[in-house]
């Protein structure tokens, strides 16, 4: 029998491997300097976007239950640096902050979403600190493919439903069952 509560931890897991997919398809258009590319000084290239997003992955989910999420081994003004990785790097550091915070939500019980933990040393339970996170990363990887957008312009491939084919796709007869993919 399925619980709330594992039925929440899935849906976690679940709506961010999909964002973590649609980001992958965002890399898959992109050339290597699109990587680095800042419409201007006050934004951010995806490579930042990416080493911030990871460096949040790490610190948050790196023994997420037992030690305050913001860790003092954490640089975050250095996450907004350029370092100038190659695409392959970014991917890499993609790979290695997903892995920890997956394999953390993926060891995580029922019981376990009532405990308190804290970040920054706000006290939140796992609960709030999960649905803090589905909101933080889905942010930025839409920055990411509004710059992925930007950078195609008309070669972009959508990664949902395309300008002007919303009709079409709810008339599909496919169901659309997202458990299935992840």
């Amino acid at each position: 029998m399925i619980t709330i509560g594992k039925e929440y931890l899935q849906t976690v897991i679940r709506r961010l491997k999909y964002y973590k997919d649609i980001a992958e398809k965002a890399f898959e258009q992109l050339d290597e300097k699109d990587f680095h590319y800042m419409p201007n000084s006050a934004s951010n290239s995806v490579a930042i976007i990416v080493q911030h997003m990871v460096g949040n992955m790490l610190s948050r989910f790196t023994n997420f239950l037992t030690e305050d999420g913001e860790k003092e081994w954490r640089q975050r003004d250095d996450e907004f640096e350029i370092h100038n990785y190659s695409r392959q790097q970014v991917i890499d550091l993609w790979e290695k902050g997903w892995k920890c915070c997956l394999d953390a939500l993926e060891s995580l019980h029922e019981e376990d979403l009532l405990k308190t933990i804290y970040i920054r040393k706000e006290s939140l339970t796992v609960i709030d600190a999960l649905n803090r996170q589905l909101a933080h990363y889905p942010h930025h990887i839409g920055q990411i493919l509004y710059i992925g957008k930007m950078l195609k312009s008309e070669k972009w491939k959508s990664l949902s439903i395309p300008k002007g084919q919303s009709q079409q796709y709810n008339q599909s007869s496919e169901i659309k069952d997202p458990a299935k993919k992840y």
